[in-house]
C-alpha cells in the first residue's frame, strides 16, 4: 500500500512528467496547465503521486477522443409461456489497441426500440437519416433473420455514437447501463453483496468507455462497490477504490459524495492500519464547512438511495 506523502512541489511534476511522457500536444499541454491553476477544489497536497497522475491523466482524457466499436456477436431466442423473443448479445469495444476489459451486456428488440424513441424526443433533427432497423411481419426467428438484424443493430448503435450529442446523452448510455445498476442495487439492497459487485464491476468498465466525456458518472458506481467490498470485508480493494474515487469527487466538488467518502476512508485505513491523518483532517475541514451537515450521512446511506 503506498503511503502518503507530504506535500511537496515534486508531487505535481511527477504528474506533469507523466503527462509529457505520453505526446501531448500544445493544445492539451495548455489545456492540462490552465486545469492546473483554475481547479476549483482541488489541493495538491492531498493526493499522493499515483493520485495526481490519475487526476491529470482524467483532465488529459476529457481533450482526447476515444473511439468505440459496437458488435453484436450472437443472438439467442427466449420462450416463456407466452411470449417469444430474441435477445442480442452487444460488446462495446474501444478502438486503437487493444481491449483486455470485453464485458457482454444483453438487450432486446423492445429496448433498441425504446432508445430510438427517446432520443427522438430530442434529437429528431440530427436522427432524419438514421433508421431504426425494423421488425418483419412473419420469420422473425429464422436463423437468416436473425443474424441480419445482428448486423442491421451493429451498424445502427454505430451511427447513433457517430452524433457527439447523442452519444453524449442520458438515454444512450442509460441503454448500455441502466438494466445491470439496477439489478445491482437491488442485490446490493438485499445485503448480496457478491453478485451485487458483480454487476457494478460490468457497469463500471462501460461507464468507462461511453463516459470519458464526464469522469463524474461512474462516482456512485465506485462508491457502490466500495459498499460491496467493504461489506465482504475485502478492506484493502474497498480502500483502493475509494481513493480511485477520491480525486474526482474533489476535482468536481461532488459534496454529496465526498463526506461520506472520506469518512469510509478513514475507518478502512484504521483497519488496515494507514496513515490516515491527511484524510481525517479534510474530513474534519468538510464537516466543518458551511454545506457540511450534507456529508453526515454515510456512504452505505447514500448507495441504497440509488434506483428507489
Amino acid at each position: 500500500m503506498e503511503e502518503e506523502l507530504e506535500p511537496h512541489d515534486s508531487k505535481t511534476a511527477t504528474a506533469k512528467e507523466t503527462v509529457s511522457s505520453e505526446q501531448s500536444s500544445p493544445q492539451q499541454e495548455t489545456l492540462f496547465n490552465n486545469a492546473e491553476e483554475a481547479d476549483v477544489g482541488f489541493s495538491a497536497s492531498c493526493l499522493t503521486t499515483a493520485e495526481l497522475q490519475q487526476h491529470w491523466r482524467a483532465v488529459k482524457q476529457e481533450f482526447r477522443s476515444v473511439k468505440l466499436l459496437f458488435d453484436i456477436p450472437s443472438a439467442r431466442i427466449t420462450e416463456h409461456t407466452i411470449s417469444k423473443y430474441v435477445v442480442y448479445q452487444i460488446v462495446v469495444i474501444r478502438s486503437g489497441s487493444y481491449d483486455c476489459e470485453r464485458v457482454a451486456i444483453e438487450r432486446r428488440y423492445s429496448d433498441f426500440l425504446h432508445l430510438h424513441q427517446e432520443l427522438l424526443l430530442d434529437f429528431s433533427e440530427e436522427m432524419e437519416d438514421i433508421v431504426m432497423p425494423k421488425k418483419k411481419m412473419t420469420g422473425n426467428f429464422s436463423e437468416e433473420n436473425i443474424a441480419e438484424r445482428r448486423v442491421a443493430l451493429r451498424d445502427y448503435l454505430t451511427q447513433l455514437y457517430s452524433l457527439r450529442f447523442v452519444r453524449k446523452s442520458q438515454a444512450f448510455q442509460a441503454f448500455f447501463t441502466h438494466q445491470e445498476l439496477k439489478a445491482a442495487y437491488n442485490l446490493l439492497r438485499a445485503g448480496r453483496f457478491s453478485r451485487a459487485l458483480e454487476g457494478l464491476q460490468t457497469a463500471l468498465i462501460l461507464q468507462e468507455k461511453l463516459s470519458s466525456h464526464n469522469p463524474t458518472l461512474v462516482i456512485p458506481t465506485l462508491c457502490a462497490i466500495l459498499v460491496c467490498q467493504r461489506d465482504l470485508e475485502d478492506f484493502d480493494g474497498a480502500f483502493q477504490t475509494g481513493r480511485r474515487a477520491l480525486p474526482t469527487v474533489r476535482r468536481y466538488e461532488l459534496r454529496q459524495y465526498q463526506g461520506p467518502l472520506l469518512e469510509a476512508l478513514v475507518d478502512l485505513g484504521y483497519s488496515l492500519e494507514l496513515p490516515v491523518a491527511q484524510l481525517q483532517d479534510e474530513l474534519t475541514r468538510v464537516r466543518d464547512a458551511p454545506h457540511g451537515q450534507a456529508s453526515l450521512v454515510s456512504l452505505k446511506e447514500l448507495v441504497v438511495q440509488e434506483f428507489v
